[in-house]
């Protein structure tokens, strides 16, 4: 499908969704992207009843302001439908064209407004809340700002690496957890949730295009990532270190699976039917059985 097309039809969605939260009239269709959509229309209802304290750089201002007005020239947002002569002389689709018209400048302004005000209110939610921790009135704020970047992430290497990124936040996060071995478990089950995900994407785009550079990304996360998270080990609660061996245990999965594949798409073996938690299962080149 072209990428411009699913683009937009994505957008007017979440038009669609922006308008049913707000209480306008429901369009009982579903579409794939509604699930990832959902959680950024939540960001957007929890801005609108709990808006944080945050000024806005007057510079982005200034710039979002231009790049709305020019694609709002670009798509003929707030400009008149053509009537009169030209609208005449096209017969029946003339005089059906001022309608699916009005509806799409319709569509493409709610978009516009959606665009502007996540924007914004992104801008300032991410600067109030980039350093909650667990606990934190802003906190939940931070967690729901990371869904709607997953949401308006399309590409499956750039959702694995965001993936990926929040879990190295969940363990900066679970070093400031003290005193709290439910709340330090449960940040780490967090992380481990996250590191799942992003490997499975990227393991899952290297084994479909038979290319390990997506691997690359799995690799440098895990020499960073094991070195941070042995650190932890050092904590005097025994339950804590047992805790933090699980998730060592996990990122030493990650590392044979990434290397498995390596292994697998450079013998040429065909992609694995298999898969698991981290993504595709590769069977071993003929030579290491």
């Amino acid at each position: 499908m072209d990428s411009n097309l699913f683009s937009r039809r994505r957008a007017e969605r979440f038009a669609q969704l922006l308008d049913e939260a707000n209480g306008g009239r429901r369009h009982h269709v579903r579409s794939r992207a509604d699930d990832e959509l959902a959680a950024l229309v939540a960001v957007g209802q929890r801005l609108a009843t709990d808006r944080p304290a945050v000024e806005v750089d007057k510079d982005f201002r200034a710039g979002l302001r231009a790049a709305l007005v020019a694609t709002a020239e670009r798509e003929g947002v707030g400009s008149p439908a053509r009537t009169g002569t030209a609208a005449a002389g096209t017969g029946t689709r003339g005089a059906l064209l001022p309608a699916a018209t009005g509806r799409r400048i319709r569509a493409r302004g709610a978009i516009l407004v959606g665009v502007a005000a996540g924007a914004v209110a992104l801008s300032g939610i991410s600067f109030a809340s980039e350093n909650a921790l667990p606990g934190d009135a802003l906190y939940g704020m931070k967690r729901s700002t990371e869904r709607a970047q997953l949401a308006l992430t399309s590409s499956d290497i750039s959702r694995g690496q965001l993936f990926l990124d929040f879990a190295r936040t969940r363990l900066d996060e679970a070093a400031t957890v003290h005193g709290d071995r439910f709340g330090f478990s449960a940040v780490l089950d967090d992380m481990d949730a996250d590191t799942r995900q992003g490997v499975r994407l990227l393991t899952t785009v290297a084994a479909q295009r038979s290319d390990p550079a997506a691997l690359d990304a799995v690799d440098a996360f895990l020499t960073g990532q094991r070195h941070a998270v042995s650190g932890l080990l050092d904590r005097a609660d025994h339950a804590e270190r047992d805790r933090t061996r699980r998730s060592l245990g996990l990122l030493d999965t990650v590392g044979r699976r990434a290397d498995a594949l390596r292994s697998a798409i450079a013998c040429g073996l065909p992609a694995p039917t298999a898969s698991d938690a981290l993504g595709p299962a590769p069977d071993s080149c003929p030579g290491n059985r």
